[in-house]
């Protein structure tokens, strides 16, 4: 096995281009064809990382953040990432991050959150626009089944939980094959009419490349008829923060402390309580300020995420509680969250919790 197979079942679950902007995720360290010795999950890659990967033979790290951001210029340990990505060279150890593409996807680092928290139905609070294609071609009668059932094996037509989605009419085709065309059906220099299809799917358009390359192995055409369009609807799978709600409400007081014991905080900051019973939750793991008028146009009680400054708690207005509990606090669970997906697809080697805390923030009392 791989550093490889491992990437690209992650891939799978969290598409690389579904990362933000700003983001640096994917394999940050290492050779893709290295064998994997074993797997150390963890929050943050830090040099006691690497050390801990190291005494526990394991040769990838996966974190969620990845240790680099910004180009490096220079490899002589004048800080703390210069100095871990150099220990990490040294002694072999490939850095994987899936960061804000983990945190985008159903079943991803907010779901964990939900998850923790027990809320029911939970789904994406803000979904994305402008990462869905569709994808129109013409197929004859007889063949169009066979390549419809191509296009859903490569990913086409799923829209949310429901698979196997498509439109069709029929209509008729005409066409004059020419010079060296050597067609499925008709004959050279003379004009054909073919009773044919039109069908129509939606896709993730980081799955483009696969889907048309199923279209043209299925399609019988030596040369297939199509076009693409880039959809501004929303992808109800993929996008920013989740809204839940927990099974019965509960008063201000009790839900405190119910976030408090679920995500095993110390402390944690709030906005005013509102005298009102909570019931509807939404967050976002990290920083998720720019998500609050999402969250209050959702109607959710609280919501809950991480580094706010002291004039963003105004914002709340009265509408919202707003309970900051920690970037770390908020998103510690995704250790959990990458072992839980790489043991259920490996069993050939160890997958790793870090034992690591990696929190830089501290509370003196």
């Amino acid at each position: 096995m791989t550093i490889k197979d491992i990437t690209n079942y992650l891939e799978q679950l969290a598409p690389l281009s579904y990362q933000a902007s700003y983001d640096n995720a994917g394999l940050l360290v290492g050779y893709p064809h290295t064998e994997v010795t074993g797997v150390l999950a963890t929050l943050d890659c830090t040099e006691e990382i690497i050390h801990e990967a190291i005494t526990k033979n394991c040769n990838l790290i996966v974190a969620h953040h990845p240790i680099v951001f910004k180009g490096l210029k220079r490899f002589n340990g004048k800080n703390y990432v210069e100095r871990a990505v150099m220990l990490a060279i040294k002694n072999d150890v490939a850095i994987y991050a899936t960061h804000t593409n983990l945190d985008s996807v159903k079943g991803g680092v907010n779901y964990m959150i939900a998850e923790k928290l027990g809320l029911q139905n939970p789904k994406i609070l803000a979904p994305e626009k402008n990462i869905l294609k569709k994808l129109v071609a013409f197929v004859p009668l007889e063949n169009t089944q066979s390549v419809l059932d191509a296009l859903y094996v490569a990913g086409a037509g799923q829209i949310g939980e429901y698979k196997n989605c498509s439109f069709r009419v029929e209509g008729t085709g005409t066409f004059t094959p020419t010079g060296e065309a050597n067609p499925h059906i008709g004959t050279l220099n003379e004009s054909e009419e073919v009773s044919e299809n039109r069908i129509e799917v939606i896709f993730d358009a980081h799955l483009e490349s696969q889907i048309l390359r199923a279209l043209k192995t299925a399609h019988p055409y030596e040369e297939v008829a199509y076009y693409l369009s880039l959809l501004e609807n929303q992808n109800q799978e993929v996008g920013s923060g989740v809204i839940g709600s927990l099974s019965e409400s509960l008063s201000e007081n009790n839900f405190m402390n119910y976030l408090k014991e679920k995500m095993e905080l110390k402390t944690f900051r709030h906005t005013p309580l509102r005298g009102k019973s909570i019931q509807k939750i939404a967050l976002c793991g990290g920083a998720g300020g720019f998500l609050l008028n999402d969250a209050i146009r959702q109607g959710a009680d609280v919501f809950i995420t991480s580094d706010y400054k002291y004039h963003e708690f105004f914002d709340a207005d009265g509408q919202i509680i707003i309970c900051d509990i920690g970037h770390y606090e908020s998103e510690v669970y995704t250790k959990d969250l990458i072992v839980r997906y790489l043991s259920e697809k490996f069993s050939n080697f160890a997958v790793l919790k870090s034992q690591v805390n990696t929190n830089p923030v501290h509370f003196f009392s």
